[in-house]
């Protein structure tokens, strides 16, 4: 037998990375352990019963439909309803706009599969969402961090990141922006700057990838427009999922975009399972054609609304001088910024002890940066739980400090 298959594997093979954050999950199933670390939506968010009806309604009536094999477009119904619900955002979209993707992560590795050849720069947040990081390296991309301020990606050093880029020879292929309560950090892009960013694309012929999984989770202020909205050349490519706003089991999500990069990604998903299933589309289009979706979107609302205030009220009791943390208008997530002599690796290590856990901020970064820094999701614990894993991470950061 051989001890070794390294052989056998392709280059590609070795540039792919275990996801830190799911590899953090395993290590918090255990009953006692209160957890801070995924992107959870809440289970009291899931709108079962509903789901039931809905489900023994499409099988009593269209089962031998669902149960077949679908379009690698999706279910035309679906995406009809879809591109009537984008006329709210100021998007005018006919169904050959839209691709249903089997989560949003399958859309961000079939971006890198049509657009990335192994050295090709992608632009991203300093810091971003590790599942994109990793999508785009695993085809072979160069990461290039472009800082963020209060108001999100800096449009001055993006611009000039990509004159230097071009200066060295290098082949930039596309900006990766997560405008709307920004994972990791909670901000959120102004429409100016959404604008800005749109034009020096436009300067330097670039395409945007918008990743868009948070906007409808506002729990204040007024929305700012989707970048493809204000669009006028085809330019942005825009991700979407129900994973936040109705259930991430149906593990649905969906692509907008100028009608030749989604014929390129149907000819890109073909090759990697045929079509998402079309059991959990058939469900979804009933959900949204009975006006569900709206109704359960504002109690999701609600209940994260009073989770984030009651984190942040627990912060503010139990955290010691000199922690910071941001205070998002959605979203999911807080991010802290630890002391800059701390680690917040070796702290981890300190709030397991504790039975608490969370994602450490450094693996947001492309640039290895981000060491004191970690991310705090508010939607998954409920009140008593969260209030108890504040005071346990609190303890556990005041004996790091001391050490």
């Amino acid at each position: 037998m051989t001890e070794t298959f390294d052989r056998f594997f392709s280059d590609a093979s070795h540039l792919m990375k275990k996801s830190a954050i799911r590899e953090i999950l395993k290590l918090t199933q255990r009953p006692e352990m209160i957890s801070f670390a995924g992107g959870l939506p809440s289970p009291d968010s899931f709108p079962i019963e509903e789901i039931k009806k809905i489900t023994s309604e499409m099988l009593d009536e269209e089962g031998k439909i669902a149960l077949q094999y679908g379009t690698t477009e999706g279910d035309l119904k679906l995406r009809t309803l879809l591109s009537e619900r984008h006329r709210r955002d100021g998007l005018t979209l006919s169904p050959e706009s839209i691709i249903i993707t089997t989560g949003s992560q399958q859309a961000l590795d079939l971006c890198g599969k049509i657009f990335i050849n192994r050295g090709d720069v992608v632009l991203c947040g300093l810091p971003s969402y590790l599942g994109a990081l990793n999508a785009f390296t695993n085809y072979g991309a160069r990461l290039k961090g472009i800082p963020l301020d209060d108001h999100g990606m800096r449009p001055d050093l993006l611009e000039k990141t990509i004159i230097s880029l071009k200066n060295d020879g290098s082949v930039i292929k596309f900006i990766y922006i997560i405008p709307d309560f920004q994972n990791p950090s909670g901000v959120t892009l102004p429409r100016s700057r959404r604008l800005e960013i749109i034009r020096i694309a436009e300067r330097h012929d670039l395409i945007i990838v918008e990743d868009s999984p948070y906007r409808d989770v506002r729990f204040e202020g007024t929305p700012e427009p989707l970048m493809s909205s204000l669009d006028t050349h085809g330019r942005v490519l825009t991700l979407n999922t129900f994973s936040k706003i109705l259930a991430p089991g149906l593990r649905l999500a969906w692509v907008t975009g100028h009608p030749a990069i989604i014929d390129k990604l149907v000819t890109a998903k073909q090759a990697a399972d045929l079509c998402t299933p079309l059991f959990v589309q058939k469900i979804t289009a009933r959900y949204i054609e009975k006006g569900l979706l709206d109704v359960n979107l504002k109690k999701t609302i609600d209940l994260y609304r009073e989770r984030r205030d009651h984190m942040l009220k627990c912060f503010r009791e139990f955290m010691p001088e000199g922690v910071k943390w941001t205070e998002p208008s959605g979203g999911l997530f807080l991010f802290v910024t630890l002391p800059p002599s701390m680690d917040a690796g070796r702290l981890l290590e300190r709030a397991l002890q504790k039975n608490v856990a969370f994602v450490c901020g450094s693996v947001f970064y492309c640039n290895n940066e981000g060491h004191n820094t970690m991310r705090i999701n508010f939607s998954y614990s409920g009140k008593e739980d969260t209030c108890e894993g504040v005071r346990r991470l609190a303890e556990a950061i005041r004996e790091e400090m001391a050490s």
